[in-house]
């Protein structure tokens, strides 16, 4: 490998924001928050401050050949964002600005860097929201959403980060700048690039700027909590509540040792006897009679108990415990030998019952503890599997089961990422999900954009 070492003081004077090599550091913004460790040492991290930043960067890493790590927040679970030998780790968490609020056409635009919940809370004195809500809502930014086509709690009723991107700014791998879709509710000139580059996690391209579709501040939602004897009997009760036509804007299930995980780590109120909890929220103007029917439709398919929040401040203590199980895993898997994986399956809302059998029979199998969350009502679930990384042992069965929840989604019609990401720990598994022609397709396309395969390498298209 060429030493590059001694020409990054050349890319530093192109800068306006900073560039460092300093092993503490560049240890630091060499992971995520997965469990994949780095594939090696990075050569220096640029803190980009404006899109100039990242077009001296990859114009540099182009000419030279030197890998690019594109990074937001690095809130990411899949290892997306992690270090690769002789890389430059391209952060753009400081690019966090919103540009401007168009309120006659309910769009806003913004830096790659913003911070979801930050953009949501200064949206709302224009009486206007932005939809996409993943559970770490408060920590990760709307580039990296946009990288992994982010989902969350709200997808149920209002979609995924792709329904809302209507425009970006990328700088491509050879520092050309380009402007992707169109500012226009409607447009169909030329192929829908936009969307191509959503979920693309780093690999065509570094987003540097997005306009985002944003719909009207709906009123405060109410909710309503169910209890059942197992998660099982809480996953088929999803699916009948689904199929009247409900349209909840959250619907979330959360299995027994989740909820003894979250109470073990803070006290939310929950019961953590039962089997497992199904929390669903209306925002409609029709909430109470929403939470009636919800009752009603659970109770005759095996709920033990339903309680409501009939105030917006009890019904947000509700979604308060459920954003707080990943942070109750990672204070669980501390305590109990550290090691610990978020799947994230996605499967038909049909299967979900039987997905969830299975989990439990791996569990068993493998020896491995294992906890649910669910956005449940698109299907979408977080296996958590915990193992002790001083012990050989239960980390080859902790990945044993991992990768087995994998592909048992993928034999009951899912997906192995429906918003997290394939990264590098799910690589070899996307090249089992694609047949050849999709996979021709990926390699095709990476070559066009990128030919000599800077961005992102050893990440999501590696293994096609």
């Amino acid at each position: 490998m060429t030493d590059h070492s001694a020409d990054l003081s050349v890319l530093a004077g192109l800068l306006a924001g900073s560039l460092t090599t300093d092993p503490d550091v560049l240890a630091t913004y060499s992971l995520d928050e997965s469990e994949h460790r780095p594939d090696g040492a990075a050569l220096a991290l640029v803190r980009a401050t404006c899109v100039d930043d990242v077009v001296a960067t990859m114009r540099f890493a182009h000419e030279r050949g030197i890998p690019v790590i594109p990074q937001g927040a690095r809130s990411g679970l899949s290892g997306g964002a992690c270090a690769v030998d002789g890389c430059i780790l391209l952060s753009v968490k400081a690019m966090d600005r919103i540009l401007a609020v168009d309120e006659e056409n309910k769009t806003v635009t913004v830096e790659p860097g913003i911070i979801n919940l930050d953009l949501k809370n200064a949206l709302r004195p224009y009486g206007l929201a932005y939809p996409p809500d993943p559970g770490s809502v408060a920590l990760c930014s709307i580039g990296g959403n946009i990288a992994t086509n982010a989902g969350g709690m709200c997808c149920v009723k209002y979609g995924v980060t792709r329904e809302y991107v209507r425009e970006i700014t990328v700088v491509l791998a050879d520092g050309t700048v380009t402007r992707l879709g169109h500012r226009t509710v409607k447009g169909v000139a030329g192929l829908d690039l936009t969307a191509l580059f959503t979920g693309s996690e780093g690999t065509l391209g570094v987003i540097v700027e997005a306009t985002l579709k944003l719909v009207p501040l709906g009123p405060d939602p109410l909710s309503a909590l169910a209890t059942f004897p197992s998660v099982t009997a809480a996953a088929s009760a999803v699916s009948a509540y689904m199929r009247t036509g409900a349209t909840p804007s959250l619907l979330e299930m959360m299995d027994g040792t989740t909820v003894g995980m979250i109470q073990d780590m803070t006290d939310f109120g929950l019961d953590a006897t039962v089997g497992a909890v199904l929390i669903m929220q209306s925002d409609a103007t029709t909430a109470s009679a929403d939470a009636e029917a919800f009752a009603d439709i659970v109770q005759t398919h095996g709920a033990v108990d339903v309680a409501f929040a009939d105030n917006p401040d009890d019904s947000e203590m509700l979604v308060a415990a459920r954003r707080s199980a990943q942070t109750a895993f990672e204070h669980h898997a501390q305590s109990h030998g550290g090691g610990q994986m978020l799947d994230d399956v996605c499967v038909p809302r049909d299967r979900l019952a039987e997905f969830c059998d299975g989990i439990t029979r791996i569990g068993k199998e493998t020896g491995i503890q294992v906890a649910v969350i669910a956005h449940a009502g698109d299907g979408n679930t977080h296996p958590s599997v915990f193992f002790d990384n001083d012990d050989p042992a239960s980390v080859t069965a902790g990945y044993d089961a991992f990768h087995r929840i994998m592909g048992l989604g993928l034999e009951l019609g899912g997906t192995i990422t429906g918003e997290h990401g394939v990264g590098a720990l799910k690589a070899e598994w996307l090249a089992t999900e694609l047949d050849e022609g999709n996979r021709r397709l990926h390699r095709s396309i990476k070559d066009a954009v990128d030919p000599t395969g800077i961005l992102n390498p050893g990440k999501m298209l590696s293994h096609l």
